[in-house]
């Protein structure tokens, strides 16, 4: 099974796709985790890829859709995947679809996970890491005995400046901007599945596979 996973920030896209992958036997392919792992394999797209990253500029379309290439057609694809993060515009969107064609392959569905604006904001905004092991922990969940000590390591704990909720509100501007045209695109060929993001990880599992009819 070959998936693309939709989701704003907050509303536990990575969570889902880690689930999945293990439920279904598929490779997780996130975005951030791609082009790390590209840019320390030293392929060609890999190398081009840390040079733009080391400039602090953004991977270009034709860059991203190489390592795409060079990711699908690797053994830990043979048996499906789930994209994280990938396509972000309709331009990746058909650049991916041409690639995929080229691969003689297809997407079986398209998961897009809904969440109101506000259940976005008070997650994240109620977000807080530690500046020792990296942990995030969430006040309106995780029960702190002291919100500024991480319980695990005895770290500070802070809030990061995007989990701010002025930070939130501009990210799930330009995710809404961004992503609805491809959404779209997916529509119009009939693979876009709406899943309400709202429940409990469990209940949003439980509905994401009775879409793809692996309940």
């Amino acid at each position: 099974m070959r998936l693309i996973l939709f989701g704003p920030p907050g509303v536990g896209k990575g969570t889902q796709a880690k689930l999945l992958s293990g439920q279904l036997g598929i490779s997780h392919i996130s975005t951030g985790d791609m082009l790390r792992e590209a840019s320390a394999s030293g392929s060609e797209f890999g190398r081009k890829a840390k040079a733009v990253m080391d400039a602090g500029q953004l991977v270009s379309d034709d860059i991203m859709i190489g390592i795409m290439r060079e990711v699908l057609k690797s053994p830990r694809c043979e048996k499906g995947f789930i994209l994280d993060g990938f396509p972000r515009t309709v331009p990746q969107a058909g650049a991916l679809t041409v690639l995929l064609d080229e691969l003689k392959m297809h997407i079986d569905a398209v998961i897009n996970m809904q969440i109101e604006e506000r259940a976005v904001i008070l997650r994240l905004a109620s977000r807080l890491t530690c500046r020792s092991c990296g942990t995030i922990y969430n006040l309106t969940i995780d029960h702190l005995a002291d919100p500024k000590v991480c319980p695990k390591c005895g770290g500070e704990l802070y809030q990061r400046d995007d989990d701010r909720e002025e930070t939130i509100r501009k990210r799930l501007n330009v995710y809404l901007s961004s992503t609805k045209p491809v959404q779209e695109y997916y529509a119009r060929r009939g693979l876009l599945k709406n899943v309400d993001g709202m429940g409990t990880i469990e209940s949003v599992n439980a509905s994401i596979r009775d879409l793809l009819g692996r309940a």
